[in-house]
């Protein structure tokens, strides 16, 4: 039986609903982001029970083939900005499209008819949340922090991060940066 599984974004999730799935004595084929198969059919009973105990994790089960494509295209996004190196190299739309084997125009009016947002603003707002996660931990300049992430320049992720946050990168810095010394002398 195939589960398809809304909220996997990383490998803790894997390993999370592998343990609920293992808890619940269920046989396991593979479990991976966003789905898992496991050898029996459930009942509507212990179809319920799972669902109940994946979403006490932050987890659900999805189960019409729409949401399921959703979840795929989040999924493969987070994956792409926060789990991956990879830089695409070709636009987001064709390199979706590959990846989920649909035409981006379809992928397109389907997430933003359910999400009430494009795919693209998605896309936007995860790099902007990997480009804060990466400011906090003040490893890389800001243009390091561009490169890694495949922004054509340092000052087009500043805008782009500004247009999205209302902040500027420095000053976003600088404000966590004196929230974590606050806490520190706590």
């Amino acid at each position: 039986m195939h589960l398809y599984i809304k909220n996997m974004v990383c490998p803790r999730c894997i390993t999370a609903v592998r343990n609920e799935l293992e808890q619940l004595k269920l046989t396991i084929n593979s479990v991976e982001l966003g789905e898992a198969e496991i050898v029996e059919d459930l009942s509507t009973e212990e179809l319920l029970q799972l669902e109940e105990s994946l979403k006490k994790l932050g987890f659900e089960l999805i189960g019409d083939r729409k949401g399921r494509i959703i979840e795929q295209i989040k999924t493969e996004i987070v994956y792409l900005v926060h789990h991956s190196d990879e830089i695409i190299k070709t636009n987001l739309s064709t390199w979706l499209s590959d990846k989920l084997r649909y035409d981006y125009t379809y992928l397109s009016n389907l997430f933003s008819e359910v999400e009430g947002t494009t795919i693209e603003k998605y896309y936007i707002t995860q790099r902007v949340e990997k480009v804060k996660e990466l400011l906090v931990y003040d490893e890389l300049s800001l243009a390091e922090i561009a490169d890694a992430l495949g922004y054509s320049s340092a000052a087009y992720l500043s805008n782009q991060f500004k247009k999205v946050t209302g902040l500027t990168p420095t000053f976003y810095k600088s404000i966590k940066e004196t929230k974590r010394r606050n806490i520190n002398e706590l």
